[in-house]
């Protein structure tokens, strides 16, 4: 299991993160405090404060997910 915290700046981004977990046969969770979602629930994603910093648990391993999530941390991390 691995564990990222991203940060989903837009809507468009939101769309675009539940479509590459979606690509996943495994299970991916967002959480932030008590609140746990599924990663490849638009709705549920959207649900969430997207203002704040969100921790991703990844059940799996896919190389190109991991990839973006990377992705995702550092702009995260840099802004």
């Amino acid at each position: 299991m691995e564990e990222m915290r991203i940060k989903l700046l837009t809507v468009a981004d939101a769309k675009d993160f539940v479509a590459h977990a979606s690509k996943c046969d495994f299970d991916i969770d967002v959480y932030y405090n008590r609140v746990i979602i599924d990663a490849k629930s638009l709705l549920g994603v959207l649900s969430l404060d997207l203002t704040r910093v969100l921790t991703v648990n990844v059940h799996g391993e896919d190389e190109e997910f991991t990839s973006y999530l990377k992705k995702l941390a550092e702009r995260t991390m840099a802004a």
